[in-house]
């Protein structure tokens, strides 16, 4: 998940955690929390010990936030985000064909867990509406 070898990022593409973080909505709390679990990696540190990222780890903290209503686990979200790095590199064609499966399977996932969520904001509506209801005709 980190930058491919070799590729040079622009120092002005560089951004400090606290950057990063507010561009996406997070906490730096959670991005060094997603950092500590293996979802993200500082493309390099300055010398005083300043973590920085490039774009494409705002892009991953994007895609965490939205894996997270999701309810996907870590390990899954690292798997996810491995597979998807497995995809965009130059592995072989096999491995590739692997990673377009594990996507496959956690597209798969996420529409089920979508739909879990629809039915879920269903019923907060239903009931948002009987108590609505009640309050304004209540008496």
């Amino acid at each position: 998940m980190e930058a491919a070898a070799g590729a040079e990022i622009a120092t002005e593409e560089l951004h400090r955690i606290g950057e990063i973080a507010k561009q996406v909505g997070l906490s730096l709390r959670t991005v060094r929390y997603y950092e500590e679990m293996g979802l993200l990696s500082p493309l390099k540190r300055t010398e005083g010990g300043f973590r920085l990222y490039g774009p494409e780890h705002l892009d991953q903290l994007k895609l965490i936030k939205q894996m997270k209503p999701l309810g996907l686990s870590i390990e899954e979200m690292r798997a996810l985000l491995g597979a998807r790095a497995e995809l965009a590199s130059g592995t072989s064609a096999g491995k590739r064909a692997e990673a377009r499966d594990r996507l496959e399977r956690f597209a798969e996932l996420a529409g089920q867990r979508c739909a879990e969520l629809r039915r879920q904001l269903r019923s907060a509506e239903s009931f948002a509406r009987r108590i609505r209801d009640e309050a304004t005709g209540g008496d």
